[in-house]
């Protein structure tokens, strides 16, 4: 084909485009005039981004590059200024006068003004030399000590995240207090943004087990006894909020009249006989050691023989908590999901090992059964067991177990229940939430929706905030379900009508329902609508996890955290090395602002040894 024919045949396909837009936009004209004036404009572009996106142009890119033109790859910024540039390129390649161009200065630059000013009005100031915001989950932690959260701001924390599906209002307020004093004394800003639980499905209770507290001496591979364990014995009407140290709850006496070096002698529940040596007495209470494995139970029979004193005591442990008994499941089992609140049990077998009744737990949101079907996917624990519905009845679900651990994978209460293949329709706010936004309206900066799926579950939100005297309160739409992501373009607009906004990339239960495989192609494409829309992102779900929960990142997260350069905010979850790892996060990003601007690569000046 000659030069001139596909110059043409490239203008032919610029003017079609050029219409599809104009279409897509007549198309969305109501959603456009409900938009807030703030994102006229860029609600303009998703529209037009969308009929660009709408059919393959891959024929129309590859004749670009032919001609040496823009292949319209970074035209997310400004759909239309980027066609106009095109065809002005066009022709003057014809020899034909170009008509002047009504672009915006800087409108195809690498960043434009009024998606930086969004980004700051829910985000706010992240740190001098650094793009990207960092967004903290706030541990309980938070709400006790003033120096973390001081600690949490230093290392690179801009905005704070607090999780209403955990703790209580008060220690919301506890929390909340602490960052506004330590944004104040570091003069840091930092902004506070509250999530609300949303319609998370979930399994529920077990059905308590035994209140046992195991004994496990530190033992070398051969199974031999290399360190005694520690256990510490605290009055029984004390409360202990440590969590390292297993604790044994023992009347205020036995404390008292223990000195260091006396014993405490005992049979455990299986009728062995074991001691336990005092090596420690403080405010708290005993510190002993073991040399051997024991189990204790509630009412175990003391006897603290004083050296000293030559005298012998009795005492009982006082009052233990449950173990819980998980529910094991392997791939072929059956197991019921129950409509009425039932505690849940394993499953019953016989001398032979034969099932007699099938393992079963509660649903804390049965109304889910009347939106499934025989056949449909059920996915627990974040995916790691799978199952197919069997049938269901009024009373319960039955399932066949597809998915799970050869030796068995462990199911407890309060663990996710997805359902993929079903359309689920819960209301978009629960009670709870409603009961908890005149909180957040109080406290925070914005407020995080959960399990968005539908523009009438964000509406709700809206509504439910103007009915509550708010209508400035910045709004995150988290993006975690397939139903979320196919509705996304109508989430952008319907959310767009509040100022400010973002969107959050809930990885987490996005890959579940999606499938792992999918996660990477699906935050690439909520990436790109966003930045059409002039929305910022968060890159959320298991960013550097294994550094904040072990203190030792993988190879795998820290190409993972690189990537998250190309959204506006990152958000890392608690961990005890939760300051380590805001500070690898901080360093990373700094690194990588200088290679990569969203999708744009950067071409700074190359480092290599001179060896």
């Amino acid at each position: 084909m000659a030069k001139t024919d596909k110059i043409a045949l490239v203008d032919d396909q610029l003017r079609e485009l050029i219409e599809r837009c104009r279409k897509s936009e007549a198309r969305y004209a109501a959603e456009l005039l409900a938009v807030h004036p703030e994102y006229r404009d860029g609600a303009r572009n998703l529209v037009h981004y969308l009929a660009l996106r709408e059919s393959d142009i891959q024929e129309l890119q590859e004749n670009l590059a032919i001609l040496g033109l823009s292949s319209l790859d970074r035209a997310e910024r400004d759909v239309m200024a980027s066609v106009h540039v095109v065809q002005t390129a066009l022709q003057m390649m014809t020899g034909e006068t170009a008509e002047a161009d009504d672009i915006e200065p800087g409108a195809l630059g690498l960043s434009t003004p009024a998606a930086d000013t969004h980004k700051k009005a829910i985000l706010g100031d992240a740190p001098d030399g650094r793009d990207v915001s960092i967004m903290v989950t706030l541990p309980r932690e938070a709400g006790t000590s003033h120096s973390f959260v001081a600690e949490l701001l230093a290392a690179g924390m801009s905005v704070a995240r607090i999780n209403c599906a955990h703790d209580d209002k008060d220690v919301w307020a506890d929390m909340i207090r602490n960052v506004r004093a330590a944004s104040d004394d570091t003069h840091r800003n930092c902004r506070i943004v509250m999530d609300l639980a949303g319609p998370k499905v979930r399994t529920g209770d077990l059905k308590p087990g035994p209140k046992i507290f195991r004994i496990r001496p530190r033992r070398d591979p051969m199974g031999r006894t290399i360190a005694p364990r520690r256990v510490r014995f605290i009055p029984d009407d004390t409360v202990w909020r440590g969590t390292k140290t297993a604790v044994v709850p023992v009347p205020r006496d036995c404390i008292k009249y223990a000195h260091e070096g006396d014993e405490i002698r005992f049979k455990d529940t299986r009728g062995k006989k074991r001691k336990f040596t005092v090596v420690a007495k403080d405010k708290k209470g005993l510190v002993l050691e073991i040399y051997k494995g024991a189990y204790l139970a509630t009412g175990t029979k003391l006897r603290l023989i004083r050296k000293d004193e030559g005298e012998e005591l009795t005492y009982r442990v006082g009052d233990l908590p449950t173990v819980e008994q998980p529910i094991l499941l392997r791939p072929g089992d059956t197991m019921f999901l129950d409509r009425d609140p039932i505690p849940g049990e394993p499953a019953v077998e016989d001398s032979d090992g034969t099932v007699i009744e099938p393992a079963h737990i509660s649903c804390r949101q049965p109304e889910v059964f009347d939106f499934v079907s025989a056949g449909d996917r059920v996915l627990l624990n974040d995916g790691k067991i799978a199952g197919d519905v069997k049938s269901i009845e009024h009373a319960r679900l039955e399932m066949t177990v597809t998915k799970a651990k050869p030796t068995g994978s462990r199911l407890r209460g309060d663990r996710g229940i997805n359902f993929p293949d079903s359309d689920i329709r819960l209301p978009g706010l629960t009670a709870p939430d409603k009961e908890n936004i005149q909180f957040v309206i109080s406290h925070a900066d914005a407020i995080n929706q959960s399990f968005v799926k539908r523009p009438a579950d964000i509406i709700s939100l809206q509504d439910e905030l103007l009915a509550n005297g708010e209508n400035d309160l910045g709004l995150i739409i988290k993006i975690e379900t397939k139903k979320g992501f196919k509705n996304l373009p109508g989430l952008l607009l319907t959310a767009m009508r509040s100022y400010p906004i973002a969107i959050m990339i809930a990885r987490g239960d996005l890959a579940v329902e999606a499938g792992w495989e999918r996660l990477a192609e699906l935050q690439e494409q909520i990436l790109w609508l966003c930045e059409a829309a002039q929305v910022p992102v968060i890159w959320a779900t298991q960013v550097l996890e294994r550094t904040a929960k072990k203190g030792q990142p993988s190879r795998a997260e820290i190409s993972d955290a690189a990537l998250s350069q190309r959204a506006d905010c990152v958000m890392l979850n608690k961990g005890p090395h939760i300051v380590a790892a805001i500070k690898m996060l901080d360093n990373i990003l700094r690194r990588m602002q200088g290679h990569q601007y969203k999708k744009t690569p950067r071409m700074r000046k190359l480092k290599f040894s001179a060896e």
